[in-house]
């Protein structure tokens, strides 16, 4: 696993991407047990990608998060409690209007363990959450490439923008509502 110190604790981290990384960054920057979330790239083939790059769909990175979080706190299973609720992941590089590649729902796993963990949290989901498979990519983690400083917590600087106010918004409502004992 990837371990970051921080007051030394062992901090985990986990890359997600779900649509905009504004939207995921929002729904877990205050989540208990969380110690950051950076909005970035991660997947593609370019190295250090700008996000103007990024949107036109050839670099094949996906708008994500790398989130790093003390798991004697939060666990994995929580965290993809958060992402799924926060996001659809039964459609296929889109969330609402935010369609492309880059807006695909993907989780970076970083060993077998972790990867076999969120399989079977999918699997679980599939069958008890969605009426529609999930196409969720899992991929191997790589790299990440954080993006331009505008994009880092856009929701808190921005919630009068109306991007903010009638996608983020609600989203991040009904994250604290349903999932208050992480809030």
């Amino acid at each position: 696993m990837t371990f970051a110190q921080n007051n030394s604790k062992k901090l985990n981290s986990l890359v997600l991407g779900g649509g905009c990384f504004w939207c995921i960054e929002a729904a877990f920057e205050d989540a208990i047990g969380v110690h950051s979330v950076v909005s970035g790239f991660s997947g593609g083939d370019v190295k250090n990608p700008a996000y103007r790059e990024v949107t036109t769909g050839r670099t094949n990175h996906a708008e994500v998060c790398q989130i790093d979080y003390d798991p004697s706190v939060i666990t994995l299973d929580n965290l993809l409690e958060i992402f799924f609720l926060v996001h659809d992941p039964t459609t296929l590089n889109r969330q609402g209007y935010d369609v492309g590649t880059h807006y695909r729902s993907i989780i970076f796993y970083n060993n077998a363990e972790e990867q076999k963990q969120i399989l079977s949290i999918i699997e679980k989901y599939n069958k008890d959450y969605f009426d529609n498979s999930i196409v969720t990519e899992v991929k191997k983690f790589e790299a990440f490439y954080v993006a331009e400083d505008y994009h880092q917590e856009y929701f808190k600087l921005n919630q009068n923008q109306p991007y903010c106010q009638a996608v983020i918004a609600p989203k991040l409502q009904k994250a604290r509502e349903k999932l208050s004992k992480y809030y």
